[in-house]
């Protein structure tokens, strides 16, 4: 019989690649029982035309800058970092002094 290990580590990211560095100011949101898709988008000012279309269609076309499928295991961990993060810049001497509340 072979006995089991535990190892502890660490991940971190691996910023030796050639991976791009992508800008994203809109995020949706699906879901199913297994895993969430995260949609991020670019939305980028209006011109008269796509307001003229907003008000006819309701809808604002954004281009998708990248589309993560991710386990729902690993969402609360995914809020929790990010909540710490917020709390961190928003805590920090000259911070951006936010409202409380969601923005939308």
């Amino acid at each position: 019989m072979s006995e089991q290990k535990q190892i502890n580590f660490t991940i971190v990211a691996d910023d030796r690649g050639t991976e791009p560095r992508t800008y994203a100011n809109f995020c949706a949101v699906a879901h199913t029982p297994f895993d969430f898709t995260l949609t991020f988008c670019e939305v980028l000012p209006l011109s008269e035309q796509d307001i003229r279309d907003a008000e006819t269609n309701h809808v604002v076309r954004a281009p998708v800058r990248a589309r993560i499928v991710v386990p729902v295991q690993f969402v609360p961990t995914l809020i929790n970092v990010l909540q710490e993060h917020l709390k961190l810049i928003a805590e920090s001497p000259g911070g951006p002094g936010w409202e409380k509340g969601p923005v939308h």
